[in-house]
Protein backbone atom coordinates (compact mmCIF):
# COMPACT_ATOMS: atom_id res chain seq x y z
CA UNK A 1 0.00 0.00 0.00
CA UNK A 2 1.09 3.53 -0.70
CA UNK A 3 2.40 5.53 2.19
CA UNK A 4 -0.07 8.33 1.53
CA UNK A 5 0.41 11.99 2.18
CA UNK A 6 1.88 13.53 5.27
CA UNK A 7 -0.35 14.80 8.04
CA UNK A 8 -2.00 18.16 7.42
CA UNK A 9 0.07 20.98 8.92
CA UNK A 10 -2.85 23.31 9.61
CA UNK A 11 -2.17 25.71 6.68
CA UNK A 12 -5.31 27.30 5.21
CA UNK A 13 -6.13 29.78 2.46
CA UNK A 14 -7.98 33.08 2.78
CA UNK A 15 -11.29 31.19 2.94
CA UNK A 16 -10.09 29.09 5.84
CA UNK A 17 -9.93 25.96 3.67
CA UNK A 18 -7.12 23.47 4.13
CA UNK A 19 -4.28 23.83 1.64
CA UNK A 20 -2.90 20.73 -0.13
CA UNK A 21 -0.19 19.02 1.87
CA UNK A 22 3.17 19.57 0.20
CA UNK A 23 5.25 16.63 -0.88
CA UNK A 24 9.01 16.79 -0.42
CA UNK A 25 9.39 17.68 -4.11
CA UNK A 26 6.73 20.41 -4.23
CA UNK A 27 8.08 21.99 -1.05
CA UNK A 28 11.60 22.29 -2.51
CA UNK A 29 11.46 25.45 -4.64
CA UNK A 30 14.47 26.35 -6.80
CA UNK A 31 13.55 29.88 -7.80
CA UNK A 32 16.66 30.63 -9.86
CA UNK A 33 16.15 27.54 -11.99
CA UNK A 34 12.44 28.28 -12.31
CA UNK A 35 13.10 31.79 -13.63
CA UNK A 36 15.47 30.32 -16.24
CA UNK A 37 12.81 27.99 -17.65
CA UNK A 38 12.98 28.00 -21.47
CA UNK A 39 10.21 29.95 -23.17
CA UNK A 40 8.04 28.38 -25.89
CA UNK A 41 7.94 29.56 -29.49
CA UNK A 42 4.60 30.06 -31.23
CA UNK A 43 5.85 30.54 -34.78
CA UNK A 44 6.50 26.79 -35.14
CA UNK A 45 4.29 23.73 -35.22
CA UNK A 46 5.22 22.88 -31.61
CA UNK A 47 5.76 25.35 -28.74
CA UNK A 48 8.83 23.45 -27.55
CA UNK A 49 11.47 21.50 -29.42
CA UNK A 50 9.85 19.72 -32.38
CA UNK A 51 12.15 16.70 -32.09
CA UNK A 52 11.85 16.25 -28.34
CA UNK A 53 8.11 16.91 -28.35
CA UNK A 54 7.42 14.29 -31.01
CA UNK A 55 9.81 11.82 -29.35
CA UNK A 56 8.23 12.35 -25.94
CA UNK A 57 4.71 11.80 -27.25
CA UNK A 58 5.86 8.75 -29.21
CA UNK A 59 7.13 7.17 -26.02
CA UNK A 60 4.04 8.33 -24.11
CA UNK A 61 1.70 6.63 -26.59
CA UNK A 62 3.71 3.40 -26.48
CA UNK A 63 3.75 3.43 -22.68
CA UNK A 64 0.05 4.31 -22.39
CA UNK A 65 -0.84 1.40 -24.67
CA UNK A 66 0.81 -0.92 -22.16
CA UNK A 67 -0.27 0.94 -19.02
CA UNK A 68 -4.01 0.75 -19.75
CA UNK A 69 -6.13 -2.23 -20.70
CA UNK A 70 -8.49 -0.10 -22.78
CA UNK A 71 -8.28 3.53 -23.87
CA UNK A 72 -11.33 5.25 -25.34
CA UNK A 73 -11.57 8.89 -26.39
CA UNK A 74 -14.80 10.57 -27.45
CA UNK A 75 -16.05 14.06 -28.26
CA UNK A 76 -13.02 15.24 -30.23
CA UNK A 77 -15.41 16.54 -32.89
CA UNK A 78 -16.65 19.08 -30.32
CA UNK A 79 -13.23 20.77 -30.13
CA UNK A 80 -13.15 23.94 -32.29
CA UNK A 81 -10.36 23.71 -34.85
CA UNK A 82 -10.29 27.41 -35.72
CA UNK A 83 -9.08 28.69 -32.34
CA UNK A 84 -7.14 27.74 -29.26
CA UNK A 85 -8.65 25.87 -26.32
CA UNK A 86 -7.95 25.58 -22.62
CA UNK A 87 -8.89 22.11 -21.44
CA UNK A 88 -10.14 21.80 -17.88
CA UNK A 89 -11.00 18.72 -15.89
CA UNK A 90 -11.16 17.39 -12.40
CA UNK A 91 -7.78 16.14 -11.17
CA UNK A 92 -7.41 12.74 -9.48
CA UNK A 93 -4.55 10.93 -11.21
CA UNK A 94 -1.44 13.10 -11.15
CA UNK A 95 0.42 13.52 -14.45
CA UNK A 96 -1.76 10.86 -16.08
CA UNK A 97 -4.64 13.37 -16.21
CA UNK A 98 -2.99 15.94 -18.52
CA UNK A 99 -1.31 13.15 -20.46
CA UNK A 100 -4.63 11.48 -21.24
CA UNK A 101 -6.03 14.77 -22.51
CA UNK A 102 -2.99 15.66 -24.60
CA UNK A 103 -2.80 12.24 -26.25
CA UNK A 104 -6.45 12.50 -27.33
CA UNK A 105 -6.57 16.18 -28.32
CA UNK A 106 -5.87 16.96 -32.02
CA UNK A 107 -3.79 20.11 -31.31
CA UNK A 108 -0.28 20.64 -29.99
CA UNK A 109 -0.07 21.85 -26.40
CA UNK A 110 1.56 24.68 -24.55
CA UNK A 111 2.09 23.27 -21.08
CA UNK A 112 2.08 24.56 -17.55
CA UNK A 113 2.16 22.78 -14.24
CA UNK A 114 3.43 22.60 -10.70
CA UNK A 115 6.82 24.24 -10.34
CA UNK A 116 8.80 21.07 -9.58
CA UNK A 117 7.99 19.60 -13.00
CA UNK A 118 10.85 21.68 -14.41
CA UNK A 119 13.31 21.08 -11.57
CA UNK A 120 13.02 17.34 -10.85
CA UNK A 121 15.90 15.11 -11.97
CA UNK A 122 15.33 13.30 -15.29
CA UNK A 123 11.80 14.66 -15.69
CA UNK A 124 13.08 18.23 -16.03
CA UNK A 125 15.23 17.20 -19.02
CA UNK A 126 12.03 16.59 -20.94
CA UNK A 127 9.78 19.29 -19.49
CA UNK A 128 12.29 22.04 -20.22
CA UNK A 129 12.59 20.88 -23.84
CA UNK A 130 8.82 20.81 -24.08
CA UNK A 131 8.85 24.39 -22.70
CA UNK A 132 6.64 23.52 -19.73
CA UNK A 133 5.93 26.69 -17.71
CA UNK A 134 6.12 26.44 -13.90
CA UNK A 135 3.35 27.71 -11.63
CA UNK A 136 3.55 28.40 -7.91
CA UNK A 137 0.40 27.44 -6.01
CA UNK A 138 -0.92 29.13 -2.90
CA UNK A 139 0.02 25.95 -1.07
CA UNK A 140 3.70 26.77 -1.64
CA UNK A 141 3.37 30.53 -1.26
CA UNK A 142 1.49 30.52 2.04
CA UNK A 143 3.90 28.00 3.51
CA UNK A 144 6.85 30.26 2.79
CA UNK A 145 8.28 28.40 -0.18
CA UNK A 146 8.91 31.73 -1.88
CA UNK A 147 8.10 35.39 -1.42
CA UNK A 148 4.87 36.86 -2.73
CA UNK A 149 6.87 39.00 -5.16
CA UNK A 150 8.67 35.94 -6.55
CA UNK A 151 5.41 34.04 -6.92
CA UNK A 152 3.73 37.00 -8.62
CA UNK A 153 6.58 37.46 -11.09
CA UNK A 154 6.88 33.78 -11.95
CA UNK A 155 3.15 33.13 -12.20
CA UNK A 156 2.54 36.31 -14.17
CA UNK A 157 5.21 35.33 -16.68
CA UNK A 158 4.00 31.73 -16.92
CA UNK A 159 0.31 32.57 -17.24
CA UNK A 160 0.98 35.26 -19.85
CA UNK A 161 3.13 32.80 -21.79
CA UNK A 162 0.42 30.14 -21.66
CA UNK A 163 -2.22 32.70 -22.62
CA UNK A 164 -0.17 33.76 -25.64
CA UNK A 165 0.09 30.14 -26.75
CA UNK A 166 -3.64 29.57 -26.39
CA UNK A 167 -4.44 32.75 -28.33
CA UNK A 168 -2.07 31.53 -31.07
CA UNK A 169 -4.28 28.49 -31.66
CA UNK A 170 -2.55 25.95 -29.44
CA UNK A 171 -4.23 23.95 -26.72
CA UNK A 172 -3.44 23.95 -23.03
CA UNK A 173 -4.61 22.03 -19.97
CA UNK A 174 -4.94 23.53 -16.49
CA UNK A 175 -6.86 22.08 -13.56
CA UNK A 176 -9.12 24.49 -11.68
CA UNK A 177 -8.89 22.46 -8.46
CA UNK A 178 -5.19 23.33 -8.31
CA UNK A 179 -4.06 19.95 -7.01
CA UNK A 180 -4.52 16.24 -7.62
CA UNK A 181 -6.59 14.42 -5.00
CA UNK A 182 -8.34 11.13 -4.26
CA UNK A 183 -11.87 12.35 -3.50
CA UNK A 184 -15.02 11.32 -5.38
CA UNK A 185 -15.99 14.91 -6.12
CA UNK A 186 -14.38 18.15 -7.26
CA UNK A 187 -12.68 20.53 -4.85
CA UNK A 188 -13.38 24.24 -4.77
CA UNK A 189 -12.08 25.85 -7.96
CA UNK A 190 -9.08 28.14 -8.05
CA UNK A 191 -8.92 31.03 -10.48
CA UNK A 192 -5.68 30.34 -12.38
CA UNK A 193 -7.26 28.72 -15.47
CA UNK A 194 -9.93 31.42 -15.69
CA UNK A 195 -7.40 34.23 -15.49
CA UNK A 196 -5.25 32.52 -18.12
CA UNK A 197 -8.01 31.98 -20.66
CA UNK A 198 -9.33 35.55 -20.20
CA UNK A 199 -5.84 36.87 -20.87
CA UNK A 200 -5.69 34.60 -23.93
CA UNK A 201 -9.01 36.04 -25.13
CA UNK A 202 -7.64 39.58 -24.67
CA UNK A 203 -4.53 38.72 -26.70
CA UNK A 204 -6.70 37.16 -29.41
CA UNK A 205 -8.91 40.27 -29.59
CA UNK A 206 -5.83 42.50 -29.74
CA UNK A 207 -4.52 40.42 -32.66
CA UNK A 208 -7.86 40.10 -34.44
CA UNK A 209 -7.96 36.34 -33.87
CA UNK A 210 -10.88 34.23 -32.63
CA UNK A 211 -11.19 33.99 -28.89
CA UNK A 212 -10.32 30.61 -27.38
CA UNK A 213 -12.76 28.36 -25.56
CA UNK A 214 -12.82 26.54 -22.25
CA UNK A 215 -13.00 22.83 -23.10
CA UNK A 216 -14.47 20.69 -20.29
CA UNK A 217 -13.04 17.18 -20.20
CA UNK A 218 -14.18 14.14 -18.26
CA UNK A 219 -11.44 11.75 -17.12
CA UNK A 220 -12.66 8.31 -16.09
CA UNK A 221 -10.47 5.52 -14.71
CA UNK A 222 -11.88 2.21 -13.46
CA UNK A 223 -9.28 1.98 -10.67
CA UNK A 224 -6.88 4.81 -11.35
CA UNK A 225 -3.87 3.42 -9.47
CA UNK A 226 -4.04 -0.09 -10.96
CA UNK A 227 -1.85 -1.37 -13.76
CA UNK A 228 -3.90 -2.22 -16.88
CA UNK A 229 -6.98 -0.35 -15.77
CA UNK A 230 -9.51 1.19 -18.19
CA UNK A 231 -9.45 4.86 -19.22
CA UNK A 232 -12.06 6.98 -20.98
CA UNK A 233 -11.34 10.58 -22.01
CA UNK A 234 -14.60 12.45 -22.63
CA UNK A 235 -14.55 15.87 -24.29
CA UNK A 236 -17.65 17.88 -23.46
CA UNK A 237 -19.25 20.83 -25.21
CA UNK A 238 -16.97 23.89 -25.39
CA UNK A 239 -17.69 26.82 -23.12
CA UNK A 240 -17.43 30.08 -25.08
CA UNK A 241 -16.15 33.18 -23.31
CA UNK A 242 -18.07 36.46 -22.82
CA UNK A 243 -15.98 38.37 -25.39
CA UNK A 244 -17.93 41.61 -24.96
CA UNK A 245 -17.01 41.73 -21.26
CA UNK A 246 -13.23 41.66 -21.72
CA UNK A 247 -12.04 45.16 -20.66
CA UNK A 248 -10.02 47.38 -22.95
CA UNK A 249 -7.27 47.98 -20.36
CA UNK A 250 -6.59 44.23 -20.30
CA UNK A 251 -6.41 44.15 -24.11
CA UNK A 252 -4.02 47.11 -24.15
CA UNK A 253 -1.81 45.58 -21.44
CA UNK A 254 -1.35 42.26 -23.18
CA UNK A 255 -0.42 44.10 -26.37
CA UNK A 256 2.65 45.28 -24.44
CA UNK A 257 3.38 41.80 -23.12
CA UNK A 258 2.38 42.85 -19.61
CA UNK A 259 0.46 40.67 -17.19
CA UNK A 260 -2.56 42.45 -15.77
CA UNK A 261 -5.09 40.67 -13.59
CA UNK A 262 -8.50 40.36 -15.28
CA UNK A 263 -11.42 41.86 -13.33
CA UNK A 264 -12.19 39.71 -10.29
CA UNK A 265 -15.92 39.81 -10.96
CA UNK A 266 -15.40 38.44 -14.46
CA UNK A 267 -12.97 35.77 -13.20
CA UNK A 268 -15.36 34.59 -10.50
CA UNK A 269 -18.28 34.56 -12.90
CA UNK A 270 -16.37 32.41 -15.38
CA UNK A 271 -15.23 30.09 -12.58
CA UNK A 272 -18.76 29.65 -11.25
CA UNK A 273 -20.17 29.08 -14.75
CA UNK A 274 -17.54 26.47 -15.55
CA UNK A 275 -18.36 24.21 -12.62
CA UNK A 276 -21.81 23.13 -13.90
CA UNK A 277 -20.18 22.20 -17.21
CA UNK A 278 -17.69 19.92 -15.47
CA UNK A 279 -19.92 18.37 -12.79
CA UNK A 280 -21.76 16.00 -15.16
CA UNK A 281 -18.41 14.69 -16.42
CA UNK A 282 -17.28 13.58 -12.93
CA UNK A 283 -18.67 11.08 -10.40
CA UNK A 284 -19.79 14.02 -8.20
CA UNK A 285 -20.88 11.86 -5.27
CA UNK A 286 -20.21 11.96 -1.54
CA UNK A 287 -18.00 8.86 -1.41
CA UNK A 288 -16.37 6.20 -3.56
CA UNK A 289 -18.64 3.60 -1.96
CA UNK A 290 -21.65 5.55 -3.19
CA UNK A 291 -20.01 5.70 -6.62
CA UNK A 292 -19.43 1.93 -6.53
CA UNK A 293 -23.08 1.36 -5.62
CA UNK A 294 -24.18 3.32 -8.70
CA UNK A 295 -21.96 1.23 -10.95
CA UNK A 296 -23.35 -1.94 -9.34
CA UNK A 297 -26.92 -0.82 -9.98
CA UNK A 298 -26.00 0.06 -13.57
CA UNK A 299 -24.65 -3.47 -14.10
CA UNK A 300 -27.78 -5.04 -12.60
CA UNK A 301 -30.13 -2.86 -14.66
CA UNK A 302 -28.30 -3.65 -17.88
CA UNK A 303 -28.62 -7.37 -17.21
CA UNK A 304 -32.31 -7.08 -16.34
CA UNK A 305 -32.83 -5.33 -19.67
CA UNK A 306 -30.69 -7.94 -21.46
CA UNK A 307 -28.33 -5.18 -22.59
CA UNK A 308 -25.03 -6.03 -20.86
CA UNK A 309 -22.48 -3.23 -20.66
CA UNK A 310 -19.62 -4.02 -23.03
CA UNK A 311 -17.18 -1.19 -22.38
CA UNK A 312 -15.99 1.03 -19.56
CA UNK A 313 -17.55 4.05 -21.29
CA UNK A 314 -20.94 2.33 -21.38
CA UNK A 315 -20.63 1.51 -17.69
CA UNK A 316 -19.73 5.11 -16.77
CA UNK A 317 -22.69 6.47 -18.75
CA UNK A 318 -25.06 3.94 -17.18
CA UNK A 319 -23.80 4.79 -13.67
CA UNK A 320 -24.21 8.48 -14.49
CA UNK A 321 -27.86 7.84 -15.37
CA UNK A 322 -28.29 6.09 -12.01
CA UNK A 323 -26.76 9.06 -10.22
CA UNK A 324 -28.99 11.53 -12.03
CA UNK A 325 -32.02 9.42 -11.04
CA UNK A 326 -31.32 9.48 -7.31
CA UNK A 327 -29.35 12.71 -6.80
CA UNK A 328 -31.67 15.60 -6.05
CA UNK A 329 -29.27 17.97 -4.26
CA UNK A 330 -25.95 18.59 -5.99
CA UNK A 331 -23.58 19.85 -3.31
CA UNK A 332 -23.06 21.75 -0.12
CA UNK A 333 -21.44 25.17 -0.03
CA UNK A 334 -18.16 23.42 0.79
CA UNK A 335 -18.29 21.69 -2.64
CA UNK A 336 -18.99 18.25 -1.19
CA UNK A 337 -22.07 16.53 -2.66
CA UNK A 338 -24.86 15.61 -0.29
CA UNK A 339 -25.04 11.91 0.61
CA UNK A 340 -27.98 10.38 -1.23
CA UNK A 341 -30.63 8.84 1.01
CA UNK A 342 -32.41 6.20 -1.04
CA UNK A 343 -33.14 2.58 -0.16
CA UNK A 344 -32.25 1.26 -3.62
CA UNK A 345 -28.90 3.03 -3.69
CA UNK A 346 -28.18 1.95 -0.12
CA UNK A 347 -28.73 -1.64 -1.20
CA UNK A 348 -26.49 -1.12 -4.22
CA UNK A 349 -23.73 0.17 -1.94
CA UNK A 350 -24.16 -2.87 0.32
CA UNK A 351 -23.79 -5.27 -2.62
CA UNK A 352 -20.82 -3.28 -3.95
CA UNK A 353 -19.06 -3.59 -0.59
CA UNK A 354 -19.98 -7.28 -0.43
CA UNK A 355 -18.35 -7.92 -3.79
CA UNK A 356 -15.31 -5.83 -2.81
CA UNK A 357 -14.67 -8.24 0.07
CA UNK A 358 -13.52 -10.73 -2.57
CA UNK A 359 -12.08 -8.15 -5.00
CA UNK A 360 -15.05 -8.57 -7.33
CA UNK A 361 -17.43 -6.06 -8.92
CA UNK A 362 -20.60 -5.84 -10.99
CA UNK A 363 -18.92 -7.42 -14.02
CA UNK A 364 -18.71 -10.68 -12.05
CA UNK A 365 -22.50 -11.09 -11.87
CA UNK A 366 -24.27 -13.61 -14.08
CA UNK A 367 -26.39 -12.59 -17.06
CA UNK A 368 -29.55 -12.33 -14.96
CA UNK A 369 -27.84 -10.52 -12.04
CA UNK A 370 -29.04 -13.20 -9.63
CA UNK A 371 -25.58 -14.24 -8.43
CA UNK A 372 -21.99 -14.75 -9.50
CA UNK A 373 -21.29 -15.94 -13.02
CA UNK A 374 -19.34 -19.06 -13.84
CA UNK A 375 -15.99 -19.08 -15.56
CA UNK A 376 -15.59 -19.57 -19.29
CA UNK A 377 -13.38 -22.62 -20.05
CA UNK A 378 -12.23 -20.97 -23.28
CA UNK A 379 -10.79 -18.12 -21.21
CA UNK A 380 -8.67 -20.67 -19.37
CA UNK A 381 -7.35 -22.00 -22.69
CA UNK A 382 -6.53 -18.44 -23.78
CA UNK A 383 -4.80 -17.75 -20.46
CA UNK A 384 -2.77 -20.95 -20.81
CA UNK A 385 -1.58 -20.02 -24.29
CA UNK A 386 -0.57 -16.55 -23.09
CA UNK A 387 1.25 -18.07 -20.13
CA UNK A 388 3.24 -20.42 -22.39
CA UNK A 389 4.23 -17.47 -24.60
CA UNK A 390 5.17 -15.40 -21.54
CA UNK A 391 7.28 -18.20 -20.07
CA UNK A 392 9.14 -18.51 -23.38
CA UNK A 393 9.81 -14.76 -23.37
CA UNK A 394 10.56 -14.57 -19.66
CA UNK A 395 14.34 -14.13 -20.05
CA UNK A 396 13.76 -11.16 -22.38
CA UNK A 397 11.18 -9.67 -20.01
CA UNK A 398 13.41 -10.03 -16.96
CA UNK A 399 16.26 -8.29 -18.74
CA UNK A 400 14.30 -5.52 -20.45
CA UNK A 401 11.33 -4.59 -18.25
CA UNK A 402 11.35 -6.17 -14.81
CA UNK A 403 13.61 -3.51 -13.28
CA UNK A 404 11.50 -0.59 -14.58
CA UNK A 405 8.27 -2.17 -13.38
CA UNK A 406 9.74 -2.95 -9.98
CA UNK A 407 11.05 0.61 -9.71
CA UNK A 408 7.66 2.05 -10.68
CA UNK A 409 5.89 -0.14 -8.12
CA UNK A 410 8.39 0.82 -5.41
CA UNK A 411 8.19 4.56 -6.10
CA UNK A 412 4.40 4.46 -6.41
CA UNK A 413 4.04 2.62 -3.10
CA UNK A 414 6.49 4.90 -1.30
CA UNK A 415 5.39 8.30 -2.62
CA UNK A 416 4.36 10.97 -0.13
CA UNK A 417 1.87 12.46 -2.63
CA UNK A 418 -0.97 10.03 -2.03
CA UNK A 419 -2.55 7.23 -4.05
CA UNK A 420 -3.50 9.66 -6.85
CA UNK A 421 0.22 9.94 -7.74
CA UNK A 422 0.85 6.20 -7.81
CA UNK A 423 0.12 5.69 -11.51
CA UNK A 424 2.29 8.70 -12.34
CA UNK A 425 5.36 7.03 -10.87
CA UNK A 426 4.56 3.73 -12.54
CA UNK A 427 4.14 5.45 -15.89
CA UNK A 428 7.29 7.56 -15.61
CA UNK A 429 9.37 4.59 -14.51
CA UNK A 430 8.11 2.54 -17.44
CA UNK A 431 8.75 5.30 -19.98
CA UNK A 432 11.96 6.93 -18.78
CA UNK A 433 13.34 3.67 -17.46
CA UNK A 434 13.05 2.18 -20.92
CA UNK A 435 14.53 5.22 -22.64
CA UNK A 436 17.49 5.36 -20.28
CA UNK A 437 18.13 1.66 -19.76
CA UNK A 438 17.34 -0.10 -23.03
CA UNK A 439 20.42 1.20 -24.90
CA UNK A 440 22.68 -0.28 -22.22
CA UNK A 441 20.63 -3.45 -21.88
CA UNK A 442 20.93 -3.95 -25.63
CA UNK A 443 24.71 -3.55 -25.42
CA UNK A 444 24.75 -6.20 -22.70
CA UNK A 445 22.48 -8.47 -24.77
CA UNK A 446 24.59 -8.17 -27.93
CA UNK A 447 27.75 -8.67 -25.88
CA UNK A 448 26.34 -11.86 -24.38
CA UNK A 449 25.36 -13.17 -27.82
CA UNK A 450 28.87 -12.37 -29.06
CA UNK A 451 30.45 -14.13 -26.09
CA UNK A 452 28.44 -17.29 -26.69
CA UNK A 453 28.65 -17.07 -30.49
CA UNK A 454 30.07 -20.56 -30.92
CA UNK A 455 27.53 -22.20 -28.63
CA UNK A 456 24.66 -20.44 -30.37
CA UNK A 457 25.96 -21.51 -33.79
CA UNK A 458 26.14 -25.12 -32.58
CA UNK A 459 22.55 -25.05 -31.35
CA UNK A 460 21.01 -23.15 -34.26
CA UNK A 461 23.42 -24.18 -37.02
CA UNK A 462 23.55 -20.51 -37.86
CA UNK A 463 26.18 -17.81 -37.22
CA UNK A 464 24.19 -14.67 -36.42
CA UNK A 465 27.23 -12.40 -36.83
CA UNK A 466 27.57 -13.44 -40.48
CA UNK A 467 23.94 -13.31 -41.57
CA UNK A 468 24.80 -10.60 -44.17
CA UNK A 469 28.29 -11.83 -45.05
CA UNK A 470 31.66 -12.74 -43.62
CA UNK A 471 33.54 -9.49 -44.14
CA UNK A 472 34.25 -7.24 -41.17
CA UNK A 473 31.84 -4.63 -42.51
CA UNK A 474 29.01 -7.15 -42.86
CA UNK A 475 29.69 -8.54 -39.40
CA UNK A 476 29.39 -5.00 -38.05
CA UNK A 477 26.10 -4.56 -39.91
CA UNK A 478 24.82 -7.84 -38.45
CA UNK A 479 25.70 -6.77 -34.90
CA UNK A 480 24.11 -3.34 -35.41
CA UNK A 481 20.96 -4.96 -36.83
CA UNK A 482 20.57 -7.21 -33.80
CA UNK A 483 21.20 -4.22 -31.52
CA UNK A 484 18.49 -2.12 -33.19
CA UNK A 485 16.02 -5.01 -33.42
CA UNK A 486 16.28 -5.54 -29.67
CA UNK A 487 14.29 -2.33 -28.99
CA UNK A 488 11.02 -3.34 -30.73
CA UNK A 489 11.52 -6.81 -29.23
CA UNK A 490 11.58 -5.34 -25.73
CA UNK A 491 8.48 -3.27 -26.46
CA UNK A 492 6.63 -6.26 -27.94
CA UNK A 493 7.55 -8.30 -24.89
CA UNK A 494 6.07 -5.59 -22.69
CA UNK A 495 2.83 -5.61 -24.69
CA UNK A 496 2.61 -9.38 -24.43
CA UNK A 497 3.20 -9.11 -20.69
CA UNK A 498 0.27 -6.71 -20.47
CA UNK A 499 -2.00 -9.17 -22.29
CA UNK A 500 -0.79 -11.95 -20.01
CA UNK A 501 -1.46 -9.80 -16.96
CA UNK A 502 -5.04 -9.27 -18.16
CA UNK A 503 -5.51 -13.04 -18.33
CA UNK A 504 -3.87 -13.47 -14.93
CA UNK A 505 -6.24 -10.95 -13.32
CA UNK A 506 -9.28 -12.48 -15.04
CA UNK A 507 -8.24 -15.98 -13.97
CA UNK A 508 -7.79 -14.85 -10.36
CA UNK A 509 -11.29 -13.37 -10.37
CA UNK A 510 -12.72 -16.56 -11.88
CA UNK A 511 -11.02 -18.59 -9.14
CA UNK A 512 -12.48 -16.28 -6.48
CA UNK A 513 -15.95 -16.76 -7.92
CA UNK A 514 -15.46 -20.53 -8.10
CA UNK A 515 -14.25 -20.81 -4.49
CA UNK A 516 -16.82 -18.47 -2.97
CA UNK A 517 -18.40 -20.02 0.17
CA UNK A 518 -22.06 -21.00 -0.03
CA UNK A 519 -23.04 -18.68 2.81
CA UNK A 520 -21.53 -15.73 0.90
CA UNK A 521 -23.36 -16.73 -2.30
CA UNK A 522 -26.69 -17.07 -0.49
CA UNK A 523 -26.36 -13.67 1.14
CA UNK A 524 -25.35 -12.07 -2.16
CA UNK A 525 -28.28 -13.70 -3.98
CA UNK A 526 -30.68 -12.46 -1.32
CA UNK A 527 -29.44 -8.87 -1.62
CA UNK A 528 -29.54 -9.02 -5.42
CA UNK A 529 -33.14 -10.29 -5.31
CA UNK A 530 -34.13 -7.36 -3.12
CA UNK A 531 -32.33 -4.93 -5.42
CA UNK A 532 -34.03 -6.33 -8.50
CA UNK A 533 -37.44 -6.08 -6.83
CA UNK A 534 -36.76 -2.45 -5.90
CA UNK A 535 -35.73 -1.60 -9.46
CA UNK A 536 -38.82 -3.28 -10.89
CA UNK A 537 -41.12 -1.44 -8.48
CA UNK A 538 -39.52 1.90 -9.32
CA UNK A 539 -40.32 1.42 -13.01
CA UNK A 540 -44.02 0.91 -12.35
Amino acid sequence: MAKGVADWDGAVDHRGEALPVLSKSSGNMKMEKLLNTPMPSYDKSTPGSFFWTKLAFFFCRRTAANQFRTIECTGMEKIPTDRGSLCTSWHTNGLIDPLGIMLAHPKEFVMGGRHDLVTRPVLSFWTRRLAVQPVVRKAELLRGGCSEEEATNLNGRSLLTLATGISSGFACVLFPEGTSHDLSHMLRFRTGPMRTVLAAAAIAKASGDKCPVLQPVGLHFRVRHHYRTDMWVEFGDPHYLPEDKIPEDLIEAVKERQWVEPPQELVRSLRDNLRPHLQPLTPNVSSWDEHGGMHLIAQVQSRMENKPLQTWREEVLAARAVRDTYQTELEHVDSKPVKIAHRTLDLGVEIHKKLEERNLDGRDLNKNATGLRRGNPLRLVDASIRTVIMVALLPVFLVSLSLQMSLGRFLGDRTDEGVDARTTYQFLAAMFGSVLMWPFISIFTVGTLWWFEAEIETILSFNWTQMFGESSFMVTISILTVYLCSFPTYWLTGRLFGFWWDSYVDTKKAFRRLTTPSAYKNELQHKLTNLRENLVSEKR
